[in-house]
């Protein structure tokens, strides 16, 4: 069978099962298994594929027919200007979040060698990215995750910035090393209630821990609040990632702890998304 009519026949199968991104994920699986990028695939058509890439690609059609998520069957996320590795182990990087990155940017563009906090690290494409946009910035990342950190210095190795980058596996609020200029945190922050409305490719892949803020969703922020105003410098900014309908609740706990609200940032979908504040 050659590319093409391997291709085809991947797409119908995911049409089939309502997927509307049927012939790109296709293409990019099959890209994936031959080892090429998309521009080779459509160049190539015609060319006859080995049976054990045939095989491959069917299995990776099967597991997305199941709404897998494109990201962790390759293994890799594309976030601001870099390829990122993930696993099933950290949440998937998303455009939104690429928001947090550009605020951090904007905020310190004029600045040098600061020291920057990513308080659940994940695959570290915030802090990770910050750091090769940065190249006199130090990071530090936590997170409660083991396979989160392996990740994270992976990506740190891969963006030549793991050398400015510890990481350490604790819960924020055992954390207690030194004090820095800006912290970052995209928490969890997912209420009891809308966990279970998410997309099945979302609720059923991606690590519950990093969706789940408990019961009104706040339960991790909270955390993250309080530990952030005693490891932050005064005048230090914070930026929080929050939950569309949080803006109200997150700004009282951020005033409650000293905070100073700059701005609140929305998202690709008009939504507020990002709090960005200062130590008073």
């Amino acid at each position: 069978m050659n590319i093409q009519k391997a291709i085809s026949e991947g797409q119908d199968i995911l049409m089939n099962k309502n997927i509307k991104t049927s012939e790109l994920d296709s293409e990019i699986l099959m890209a994936n298994v031959i080892d090429k990028d998309r521009k080779y695939i459509i160049l190539n058509l015609n060319e006859e594929l080995k049976e054990e890439y045939l095989k491959k690609f069917r299995n990776l059609i099967e597991k997305r027919s199941k709404k897998e998520p494109i990201a962790y069957l390759i293994n890799k996320k594309e976030f601001w200007n870099s390829e990122f590795f993930v696993s099933r182990h950290t949440l998937i990087p998303r455009p939104d979040t690429e928001l947090i990155v550009d605020q951090i940017l904007k905020i310190t563009k004029n600045k040098n060698k600061l020291n920057i906090l990513d308080i659940g690290i994940g695959s570290g494409c915030i802090l990770l990215t910050i750091l090769k946009e940065r190249s006199s910035f130090n990071g530090t990342g936590i997170d409660v995750s083991k396979n989160c950190i392996k990740i994270s210095k992976i990506n740190a190795i891969k963006l030549k910035v793991d050398h400015r980058t510890k990481l350490f596996k604790t819960n924020v609020d055992k954390f207690n090393h030194g004090k820095y200029d800006i912290i970052v945190s995209n928490p969890p922050y997912i209420n009891k209630i809308d966990i279970k409305y998410l997309e099945k490719d979302v609720v059923n892949f991606e690590p519950k821990s990093a969706l789940y803020g408990g019961l009104d969703g706040t339960s991790e922020i909270r955390k993250v609040i309080n530990s952030s105003s005693e490891l932050i410098k005064k005048n230090g900014k914070f930026i929080l990632e929050i939950g569309f309908d949080q803006k109200n609740k997150v700004i009282q706990l951020l005033k409650k702890k000293g905070f100073f609200i700059n701005s609140v940032v929305k998202d690709l979908a008009k939504h507020d998304r990002c709090i960005i504040s200062t130590k008073i």
